[in-house]
């Protein structure tokens, strides 16, 4: 199986939108109401959007199985801390219901932390992770080494909150 993850630009952004379609509405449709499903879905997958991420300093990669785009994540520079670790923040990272079980959403994971050490100018960094706290991939983000921060309920406009864990992971 030929797997290759690779940095992804503006014009891959259609096909970070193209998969959201299927794997955001599929991993929330028992979670969000329609209402809610369908303005996330244009916060955070409308190709408007994605670009203006990007120039926020987004960085998106793609994970590639042969020709067929499999999955992605997000990460960007949040802040840092007084203590000096920098807290990167892991936006997005989904895979295809028909990819999972590959063990994608490990070498994203990995992909991830490879970013925060290649990029980070402090000595400790840190990763963190919104995770909605009925979202069953808590169990498999926990299997990767990261651990409940905290939670909150964060209101996200239109009346709407994103109902989360703060899951983190230091590298």
């Amino acid at each position: 199986m030929d797997i290759e993850i690779k940095l992804a630009g503006n014009s891959d952004l259609q096909t970070i939108h193209d998969m959201a379609e299927v794997v955001f509405r599929k991993t929330y449709r028992e979670i969000l109401s329609p209402e809610q499903m369908e303005y996330m879905m244009d916060w955070m997958y409308s190709l408007p959007n994605l670009e203006k991420q990007v120039s926020q300093g987004h960085t998106y990669y793609i994970v590639w199985v042969g020709q067929e785009p499999l999955g992605y994540l997000s990460v960007r520079m949040d802040c840092v801390e007084p203590d000096g670790t920098e807290v990167w923040h892991l936006e997005k990272i989904y895979v295809m219901p028909s990819a999972q079980g590959m063990g994608l959403g490990r070498r994203l994971i990995e992909t991830a932390k490879k970013h925060v050490r290649d990029n980070k100018s402090a000595q400790k960094a840190r990763i963190e992770l919104n995770v909605n706290r009925n979202n069953p991939a808590v169990g498999f983000y926990k299997k990767q080494g990261l651990a409940i921060l905290r939670q909150g309920d964060f209101p996200i406009g239109n009346g709407f909150f994103m109902n989360d864990y703060i899951m983190g992971l230091d590298v």
